[in-house]
C-alpha cells in the first residue's frame, strides 16, 4: 500500500514538472505579448526595462527636465523612467521613392507600452489633446495631429497602451484586432519565424529584414571610420542584449545563400581587424577595451553568420560616466586665461 502511494506521488510530481516544462518550452518560442500585438512591419525592437531598473540604471535621472515632458508627467501621472516596464516597436520602412515625388517618404512607427498608468488621468489627457476620436470594436482610437502626420493612440487595458503614426489606420486597427483575439498567437510572421533565435534572459532585442530581391540592391550600413557594410536582399538580422554581470551582445545575419553569409563574415572580419588596430593603438593599456575587442568573434554557419561580444562592466561605466572629450579639452584653458587677465589688471592698477 505504501509503495503504491509513493508511485502515485512520484507520478503526480513528474506530471507537474512536465506541465511546467511544456509551458516554458511553449513560451520560449513566443515573443512577449507586447511584441505579439505589433502589426506587420519591416523591423521589430523590444526592451524589458524591469531588470534594467532593478540594476539601478535609472537611479541617476537628469536634474533638468524638458518643460513639455514635465507637463506630460503632471497631466498623465506617467513617468517613463519610473512607470514603464516594457516597450515594443514596429518599424515601417517607406516605399521606394518615385522619380516625380515632391518629398521622400518617411519611416513610420507603431508602439506598444506596458506599465503602470493612471487611467483616469490618461483618458482625460487624450480627450484634451486629440483632435478627434472614434470607436473601433470595443476600443476608442484617439487621433492627435502633429506636423506632417497623425498619431493614433489606444488604451488596450489598464496596463497597456498602443500608438502608431502610420499614414493609414490599418496598423492601429491590426494592434486592436490582435489584442481582442483570445489567442494572440506568436505575433507577426517575421517574429514567428525568427524569435526562436533570440537567447534566453535577453533584456533587449531586434529583428529586421532587408528589402526583398528586386525592390532594391544590397542594404548598406555605414560603420565607424567610413567603412561600409552590405547585406544582401532578403537578409534577416537578429540582435540581442543580455545582462549577466557583463553585457553580452549577439547578432545573427540569416542570408539567402551560403555565399552571402561568407561575404558578410568577410566584411565583418575585415572591419574588426581595422577597428582592433586603431582602437588598441589609441587606448593602449586599457584592460576593459582590450577585453571587449578580444571577446568579439565572428562565426559562419550554413545559412547565417553570428557575431558575439562581451562588454565588461568597467567599459560600460567609462562610457556612461566619463564626460565628452571635447569638454575636457576645452574647459581647462578658460579658467587660467581669466585668472591671468585679472592678475594683469591688478598689476596695472598698482603701477598706476
Amino acid at each position: 500500500m505504501l509503495r503504491r502511494r509513493n508511485i502515485i506521488i512520484i507520478a503526480v510530481v513528474l506530471a507537474f514538472v512536465a506541465g511546467i516544462a511544456g509551458t516554458l518550452l511553449l513560451r520560449r518560442g513566443r515573443p512577449p505579448k507586447a511584441a505579439r500585438l505589433l502589426p506587420s512591419a519591416d523591423a521589430y525592437i523590444y526592451i524589458d526595462l524591469v531588470p534594467l531598473r532593478t540594476a539601478g540604471l535609472f537611479k541617476n535621472s537628469p536634474s533638468t527636465v524638458d518643460p513639455e515632458y514635465a507637463q506630460f508627467v503632471h497631466d498623465t501621472g506617467f513617468q517613463f523612467e519610473r512607470d514603464l516596464d516594457e516597450a515594443a516597436f514596429a518599424v515601417h520602412l517607406p516605399p521606394p521613392v518615385a522619380a516625380n515625388a515632391n518629398s521622400p517618404p518617411e519611416t513610420r512607427y507603431s508602439e506598444v507600452f506596458v506599465g503602470r498608468f493612471d487611467n483616469a488621468k490618461l483618458a482625460d489627457y487624450l480627450r484634451k489633446t486629440a483632435a478627434s476620436s472614434k470607436p473601433y470594436r470595443s476600443t476608442l482610437i484617439y487621433s492627435i495631429p502633429l506636423p506632417g502626420r497623425t498619431v493614433r493612440v489606444v488604451v488596450l487595458n489598464q496596463a497597456m497602451v498602443a500608438a502608431s503614426n502610420t499614414e493609414s489606420e490599418l496598423a492601429i486597427d491590426e494592434i486592436i484586432d490582435r489584442n481582442d483575439n483570445t489567442f494572440t498567437g506568436r505575433g507577426p510572421d517575421l517574429l514567428r519565424r525568427y524569435y526562436r533565435n533570440i537567447p534566453l534572459a535577453t533584456v533587449a532585442w531586434a529583428v529586421a529584414r532587408t528589402a526583398p530581391a528586386g525592390q532594391q540592391g544590397n542594404a548598406r550600413y555605414e560603420m565607424p571610420g567610413g567603412f561600409d557594410l552590405f547585406f544582401p536582399p532578403d537578409t534577416v538580422i537578429v540582435a540581442a542584449l543580455r545582462y549577466l554581470g557583463s553585457i553580452e551582445f549577439q547578432a545573427d545575419a540569416f542570408t539567402p545563400t551560403h555565399e552571402d553569409a561568407q561575404r558578410v563574415s568577410d566584411q565583418l572580419n575585415a572591419f574588426l581587424a581595422v577597428a582592433r588596430t586603431v582602437e588598441i593603438r589609441a587606448q593602449a593599456g586599457d584592460p576593459d577595451l582590450k577585453a571587449f575587442f578580444d571577446s568579439i568573434s565572428v562565426t559562419q554557419f550554413a545559412d547565417h553568420m553570428e557575431l558575439k561580444a562581451t562588454i565588461p562592466p568597467g567599459f560600460v561605466k567609462k562610457i556612461v560616466s566619463e564626460p565628452p572629450v571635447e569638454t575636457l579639452g576645452a574647459s581647462p584653458p578658460v579658467a587660467p586665461e581669466k585668472k591671468q587677465s585679472t592678475e594683469a589688471k591688478k598689476k596695472v592698477r598698482r603701477q598706476k
